[in-house]
Formats: structure tokens, C-alpha cells, sequence
């Protein structure tokens, strides 16, 4: 009697649960690594997704949600990419190069002083490199909705780290094995960890200085811990991918009109984060001279210093991988 009982109970449970499970099928889960802030306050990339994720609410009338969950809570920074390919994943805001072992192609998304500009970024999407780039990323299983490209520089310690010279002996974050490369060749011994990793490192004395984007060097706070800051506002040779993307896998079982959607109020959302992005590298060089760093800005000689490691060191290897990445590697040199 009992273990029928059990039997009736598990399966007026599960009959339960049904509905609940069919409303989700209009839900996406978004995930990402920065701070949680608001539709108005905080990291811009956090922002980014809310706004997408309450566009497309407010123009589905509410047949397609989407949550945020932002500082890695709903999955560790590194599987992201490996569980959008997956469909485990719905949908992430991810730097393009954490996922350089998995997918050799996307390196280019950190390439050193290849992307010299805000204006070059944004001209990847609908250039050759951009189609070619997309089409590998398709073919591994993953979309991308928005094109997010960002200026970096480097926050350090001791002492700056503006020139190569200036590399000699440091122990840097770099943020993609490209850019490693360069550094190396320059002097210096590389860590790698995620942007989110950075404040601890440095703050132990493991990591001298570290490479990232403007919008990190202000949401996670290092300019408590550095008292230099090459600053990315005027020139720069570190600019990242970061776009918003969703699993095929997920996005090819959605109805065309909400596919159509997210593809729409993704391009959208592309101007935000350039403006956004833009008026990052002005606020982190204000934030942190104020708080008693000192803060320097490349000039062109010393760029095209860098340039030219690059050229013979990250490039040469990135372009000497396979067909594909030579490929992406000469569409994009035609953007310079």
C-alpha cells in the first residue's frame, strides 16, 4: 500500500511541474562574468544584457524572457563558450579569446594591435573577416547577436608598462595566448586567469600588471591596488571581442519571429556598447589619477613598436595554425 502510494505521489509531482516546465520554454538564460549593477548603473556589458533581455521581453509581449546572470552565478567563466556549443548554455557576454583552446579561429578576438580602433571593430561585422569569423563560430555551434568590441591598456604596480622595454622582468596578465606572445618577446613572464581573477592576483604580489579593458579596470576596482595606468582613450594595441552570443542550438529551436528578434535588438544594442565602451576609457583614466595613479597615453612610435612584435610573433603563429586562421588573419590586415 505504501509503495503505491509513493508511486501515485511521485507522479502527481511530476504532473505538477508540467506547466512550470512549458512556461520556460520562452525563457533564456544569459550568463557573464562582471558585477551585477541595473539597467542604468554599473558595468555596461551587465547592462547590455538587461536591456537586451527587457527589449526583448517588451516587443514579444512576453512570449520570450531572458534572466541575467551576472560575476559567473549561474556557470564558471571558462565553460561558457564550451556550453553555448553545447546548448547547455542559452546565451553569454564572454571576451572571444577565453575560448582560444577550444576554437583556434577565435584568438583574433585579442589579436595585439590588430584592431587599432573603435571604428575597425565595428567594420569586422559586415567585412570578409567578420563572415569568415562567423562562419567558424556557426560551424562550432555558436551565434553572435552583438558585435562588442573594447579598448584596454594595462594597470601595473611598480612601475609602468608603456613601451616593450618597459615589459623587462614584469610578471603580466595579458589576456589571450596572442597577446602573451607579444609580451613574452618583450621580457616578460605571462599569468593567465580570467578578468575577474585580476584584483586578487595583484593584490598577493602573484601578477605585477594586467592587461584588460577599460570597463574592467573600473568594475573590479584596481585602482585600489595599481599606481600606473596606460590608459586605452587615444591608441591602443589591446582591443577585444566580447560580443553577445547564443547557442545555435538553442536559437535554431526558437520560432522565426523571435529568432528575427534577438538578431535585431542585438544589432541594436551595438551602439550602446561602442558609446558605452568609449566613455569607459575616459572614466577609467579619470578614476584613476584621482585615486593617485599615474596615467599615460600611447603615442604612434610606440604602437607601431609594439606592432611589429606582434607582426612577427602572435600574428606568424595565429596565421600559421590552419587554413582558417590565415584566412581570417589577411581579411582582417585589409581593415589596417
Amino acid at each position: 500500500m505504501t509503495f503505491t502510494r509513493r508511486h501515485w505521489l511521485a507522479a502527481t509531482a511530476a504532473a505538477a511541474c508540467l506547466p512550470h516546465a512549458q512556461a520556460q520554454a520562452g525563457s533564456l538564460k544569459i550568463s557573464h562574468q562582471f558585477p551585477s549593477g541595473t539597467l542604468t548603473e554599473g558595468d555596461f556589458r551587465d547592462r547590455l544584457c538587461r536591456k537586451f533581455a527587457a527589449e526583448v521581453e517588451k516587443r514579444s509581449s512576453g512570449a520570450l524572457k531572458a534572466s541575467v546572470y551576472p560575476g559567473s552565478s549561474l556557470m564558471k567563466t571558462n565553460a561558457q563558450f564550451s556550453a553555448l556549443r553545447k546548448g547547455a548554455l542559452d546565451m553569454s557576454l564572454v571576451p572571444l579569446s577565453y575560448a582560444g583552446g577550444e576554437v583556434a579561429e577565435t584568438n583574433a578576438g585579442l589579436m595585439p594591435a590588430l584592431v587599432p580602433s573603435y571604428e575597425q571593430g565595428a567594420a569586422w561585422k559586415t567585412a570578409e573577416v567578420g563572415k569568415l569569423l562567423s562562419k567558424v563560430l556557426d560551424d562550432k555551434g555558436v551565434i553572435i547577436v552583438s558585435w562588442v568590441w573594447q579598448a584596454g591598456g594595462v594597470a601595473s604596480r611598480a612601475r609602468p608598462l608603456v613601451t616593450p622595454d618597459d615589459a623587462k622582468g614584469l610578471k603580466v596578465r595579458g589576456g589571450s595566448r596572442e597577446m602573451d606572445m607579444m609580451l613574452k618577446t618583450a621580457g616578460a613572464s605571462v599569468i593567465t586567469l580570467p578578468s575577474n581573477e585580476i584584483y586578487a592576483a595583484m593584490q598577493t604580489g602573484a601578477m605585477d600588471a594586467a592587461m584588460t579593458s577599460s570597463t574592467s579596470f573600473i568594475s573590479f576596482k584596481l585602482e585600489e591596488i595599481a599606481k600606473h595606468l596606460t590608459s586605452g582613450r587615444q591608441r591602443t594595441y589591446w582591443f577585444m571581442l566580447e560580443p553577445l552570443m547564443i547557442s545555435k542550438e538553442v536559437f535554431n529551436k526558437l520560432p522565426k519571429a523571435q529568432q528575427d528578434l534577438i538578431m535585431a535588438v542585438g544589432a541594436e544594442m551595438e551602439v550602446f556598447a561602442r558609446d558605452a565602451a568609449k566613455a569607459d576609457d575616459q572614466t577609467a583614466a579619470a578614476l584613476y589619477a584621482k585615486a593617485g595613479a599615474k596615467v599615460y597615453d600611447m603615442d604612434e612610435p610606440t604602437l607601431k613598436k609594439w606592432q611589429a612584435i606582434a607582426r612577427d610573433t602572435a600574428w606568424k603563429d595565429f596565421g600559421d595554425k590552419n587554413e582558417s586562421c590565415a584566412a581570417i588573419l589577411k581579411a582582417a590586415q585589409k581593415l589596417l
